[in-house]
Formats: C-alpha cells, sequence, structure tokens
C-alpha cells in the first residue's frame, strides 16, 4: 500500500510539474514583440522634428559647404522629410514592409530635390556621407536610417 501512495505521489508529481512547464516559443515571441514595440516607441516618443531638422542640416551646411541660396532649399527638403518619416515611424510595430517601402519613397523624393539643389560635387559628397556608418549619436542618423 505504501509502494502504491508513493508511486501515485510521484506519477501526480511528475504529471504537474510537465503541466506546469512554460511554452518557450511563446514567451520568446512575447518578449520579442515587447521589444519591438519599445524600440518604436523609444523611436518615435518626443522627436522634434524642428530641432532634428536644424541638426541635420548644421551637419549638411558645414559637410557640403552649403551656400547661403542652397541653405533655405536644404533646410525645406530635410524638414519635410522628417516631418513624413516622423508619420510612418508607427508602421515600424505594425507592418516593417510596408515602412521600409514608404521610407525608400521617402529617401527618393529628398534626393530628388536636394538633386535640384546641390551641385554634382555637394551631392557626390551627401552619397558618401549616407554610405558612411552613422551612429545614433550623428545628426544624420534620422536622415539615413
Amino acid at each position: 500500500m505504501k509502494k502504491v501512495l508513493f508511486v501515485l505521489t510521484i506519477v501526480t508529481g511528475m504529471a504537474v510539474t510537465a503541466h506546469s512547464q512554460i511554452n518557450t516559443s511563446k514567451l520568446k515571441s512575447s518578449v520579442k514583440s515587447a521589444a519591438t514595440v519599445a524600440n518604436t516607441a523609444a523611436t518615435t516618443a518626443g522627436i522634434d522634428v524642428k530641432s532634428v531638422s536644424t541638426g541635420i542640416v548644421s551637419k549638411l551646411t558645414s559637410s557640403l559647404n552649403l551656400t547661403e541660396d542652397q541653405k533655405p532649399k536644404v533646410t525645406t527638403a530635410v524638414t519635410s522629410f522628417i516631418q513624413n518619416k516622423s508619420s510612418i515611424t508607427s508602421l515600424l510595430a505594425t507592418d516593417k514592409t510596408q515602412y521600409d517601402s514608404k521610407l525608400k519613397n521617402l529617401s527618393s523624393e529628398l534626393t530628388t530635390k536636394l538633386k535640384g539643389t546641390l551641385t554634382t560635387e555637394q551631392m557626390t559628397k551627401f552619397i558618401s556621407l549616407k554610405s558612411s556608418k552613422v551612429s545614433t549619436t550623428d545628426a544624420l542618423y534620422q536622415l539615413f536610417n
């Protein structure tokens, strides 16, 4: 009788333990979703279009040696780009493919506007800035990422 009770206790304990195990794939999925939402919130929270645009134009002015005539045109193009980019950042959490597509179109529009304003040499330098490693602390980060 003691052996039967002992075996029943062991079997019950194993069944309860096996049933209560956490499904790690669901846990990983939940963590990934939470991280994506947190990253999106951090990316979109508090974007001050004016200050970001001012920082970018300042960096472009020194890097590309913009003339006084070019500065307002570049400022308008960059500000428009940043405003439009901030309006689509919510797609990062819901539809990254659509976000990437829209960002590609916005970048193409920016490049077209800048081609009409910058000289060939300045445009070449602008493209080289785009291809260089830009960190999150660099003003150009919002322009190229």
